[in-house]
């Protein structure tokens, strides 16, 4: 050891007494909970690993990979069944830790995959070390090494102030939600924010939430990832591109640490509670888009962080001969979600969120795979999903699933229920598009969806809310690529254009990209409106991608997963340039909240609030065939005596609509929306919608929708 080791040695060694004093005393622990808790004079620690037969505590100092104290746990003393612990006295919140596994022997390491040499990553870990900066930790799988420089951290949950915070406990019927990635949302320059791409940067944009009117923010993924674990390159710059979603978690507990503005160990912790205090003062939710279908650590090929390194069998559905990775979610791996531990472990990252971190909900990505055994079959009452919905801690917290996973499970509309799982319906994004877009027999479909897609939803505890209604996501064209591409554009990626859906359902408008053509582009600011109209009338809870409010595109990227550029980030600079689309999202939001018909706690048939009745062009006689491009609904309110009355008409000709009378009077029908008309008349502000001369007729121009409100005679 030269000079300079020894100095760096000591550095660290007083780092480490700065948290956990002078005298270290070492004894059984206690094997639960799992993971660190802080007990009177020091730390205990529990993991689990039924097939290790040799554990080792590692402890570090905050910022060194040089361990300072290692403490071989006892079987006969530290083992209770298949829990590992231990009882540090004299350390304290602040330090580092891991876990160094092994078995022996180990007839199948091509399965049972330990390496002693490696520390590990605790899966009960509040915080990681490292990752301060984004895209500073340099994954090594390209090197050919393990050792990834990454440890957890011990966090004192008690430390931060909440007040008198809880979850807000919005109704779902009631909600509006709004899908943004925390990094894109004010990256971009133009964003202004003092803290970009962080907790405080969205906390900067609280207002502007306010002034659109959302209720809820749903947040991609914000526990732990290795954003450089992306081995493409940009063919046009040169440049590697990065995990920018970041759908591969290596946490499901710890928040990612350079979505913080501090730099500080566990410093992002304390800035998520801020954020989510902010929004909640501000009466806006926290929905966590929650990975539980597999986790960072990829196929054979990957790095191991923690999961394989602990217990591979019990962590992954996988062969158990070849140890070959069941690959369900198309990212390498599959989380073994209805193994006990699993499960165990995947309700403590959820009651943690929502305890600990006051969140308002989760959507679980791919969930279909959370209704997988143990061999990857589905599961016709899977346990997971019933204790989730069971589980007396998260019985007012929202649950989404996405219903569908990458091996080709789809149950939009059967997704294990026990009354509490909404969906997003991509049964609704698939329809509204095509019927916009113009495809011929979209018309039943579409009254379906107006409808709150009772065919998928009616019945077996489903209510309306049960569906989420989106025409865009994180995953696909933005609202203003749709209508503005045919064809994806992502050869960006690296993977030769071959990645991200070819089935869009989208249409250019009769130019493929950018246009200076104005028929091109009035026909595209209509399609745009058309299906927001589309999409804030219908029951059942509507989401919104980040930025189509203001018109952003990702140049018909449809998969920007990879992408931390001006490709993903969301551009303010478009919000002055589109500010009339903004108002035009502002005002239908608005209206929204305000009125109850939008908002039915029952189905149509089953409600004593509404009644709806069905037109064409003519006066109750809509028009069902296979060709029809047309369709009028008029909802009529029992209690809250308004009707409203809603024409959408895809075809490339005008229709003149016969108009039913409203149901009370005396009342006279108004103009709320007209997509054909240019702004500002598209939509009128708050008490300005005008009163219709002719109160029997209106022309339905082409491509366009109509929404008549009544209102009292003048």
């Amino acid at each position: 050891m030269d000079d300079r080791d020894f100095d760096d040695k000591s550095r660290a060694r007083r780092d480490l007494l700065q948290v956990a004093g002078t005298d270290f005393a070492i004894s059984r622990g206690h094997p639960e909970p799992f993971g660190a808790s802080i007990k009177r004079g020091g730390i205990n620690f529990a993991i689990f690993s039924k097939r290790a037969t040799h554990v080792t505590l590692v402890v570090f100092p905050p910022d060194s990979d040089e361990s300072i104290l290692e403490v071989p746990l006892d079987p006969r003393v530290n083992r209770t069944g298949d829990v590992w612990h231990v009882f540090v006295q004299g350390l304290d919140p602040g330090v580092a830790y891991g876990f160094r596994m092994d078995m022996k022997p180990n007839p199948r390491p091509e399965v049972n995959r330990f390496n002693p040499d490696q520390p590990l990553l605790d899966p009960y870990s509040k915080a990681l070390t490292g990752g301060g900066a984004w895209a500073e930790t340099l994954h090594l799988r390209s090197l050919g090494e393990n050792h990834l420089h990454r440890h957890s951290l011990v966090v004192d949950d008690d430390a931060f102030d909440w007040g008198q915070d809880q979850p807000l406990n919005i109704p779902l019927a009631d909600s509006i939600i709004y899908e943004l990635h925390v990094r894109g949302f004010t990256q971009h320059p133009s964003s202004k924010a003092a803290n970009p791409g962080t907790f405080r940067g969205i906390i900067e944009k609280i207002p502007y939430l306010q002034r659109l009117g959302v209720t809820a923010v749903e947040l991609m993924p914000v526990t732990e990832f290795e954003e450089r674990d992306n081995p493409r390159v940009n063919p046009f710059t040169g440049q590697r591109v990065l995990n920018f979603w970041g759908y591969d978690p290596i946490s499901f507990f710890a928040p990612k640490a350079s979505y913080s503005s501090m730099t500080g160990n566990s410093s992002q912790v304390g800035e998520f509670k801020e954020m989510v205090k902010a929004l909640h003062e501000a009466g806006i939710e926290v929905i966590l888009d929650m990975v539980f279908n597999h986790t960072g650590e990829g196929d054979v090929r990957g790095p191991t962080w923690c999961f394989r390194g602990i217990d591979n069998l019990a962590y992954y559905i996988i062969d158990p001969v070849s140890g070959r990775y069941h690959n369900y979610s198309g990212c390498g791996n599959t989380l073994n979600c209805n193994h006990p531990v699993v499960r165990d472990m995947i309700l403590d990252s959820l009651r943690y969120w929502v305890t600990e971190m006051h969140v308002d909900g989760f959507r679980f990505d791919l969930a279909s795979i959370l209704s997988r055994g143990r061999d990857g079959s589905p599961l016709a009452d899977p346990p997971l999903l019933e204790r989730i919905a069971a589980d007396p801690v998260l019985a007012d917290t929202k649950l989404i699933a996405e219903a569908w996973d990458a091996a080709g499970l789809y149950q939009v509309g059967s997704f294990p229920n026990w009354g509490r799982w909404a969906e997003w319906n991509g049964r609704f994004r698939d329809d509204l598009r095509r019927f916009v877009k113009g495809e011929e027999g979209m018309v039943e479909a579409l009254a379906l969806r107006l409808l709150g897609s009772p065919d998928l939803y009616h019945g077996d505890g489903r209510l309306p809310h049960h569906s989420i209604n989106f025409v865009t996501a994180h995953d696909g064209f933005t609202l203003a690529d749709l209508v503005a591409y045919n064809h994806k554009r992502n050869q960006a990626n690296g993977e030769g254009n071959r990645d991200g859906s070819d089935a869009n359902y989208s249409w250019n408008c009769g130019q493929e990209g950018p246009s200076s053509s104005p028929a091109v582009i009035a026909l595209r600011r209509r399609q745009v409106r058309n299906l927001a109209v589309l999409q804030m009338f219908s029951q059942g809870v509507p989401m919104l991608l980040a930025g189509d409010e203001m018109g952003r595109t990702q140049q018909g990227n449809n998969n920007a997963y990879c992408q931390d550029n001006e490709i993903s980030w969301l551009d303010w600079g478009l919000l002055e340039k589109n500010a009339d689309l903004f108002r035009f999202f502002r005002r239908l939001i608005e209206y929204r909240r305000r009125n109850p018909l939008l908002r039915v706690p029952r189905f149509e048939h089953d409600s004593d609030e509404i009644e709806a009745s069905w037109h064409g062009a003519k006066r109750f006689r809509p028009d069902w065939t296979h060709h029809s491009h047309s369709l009028a609904l008029h909802l009529i309110g029992k209690r809250w005596r308004r009707d409203v009355y809603l024409a959408a008409n895809a075809h490339w000709e005008p229709h003149s609509f016969e108009l039913p009378a409203p149901r009370h009077e005396p009342l006279a029908w108004h103009r709320l929306v007209d997509t054909f008309l240019d702004p500002p008349h598209d939509i009128a502000d708050r008490g300005q919608a005008a009163r219709l001369q002719d109160q029997e007729h209106y022309q339905v121009e082409p491509r366009s929708v109509v929404v008549l409100v009544s209102r009292p005679e003048d």
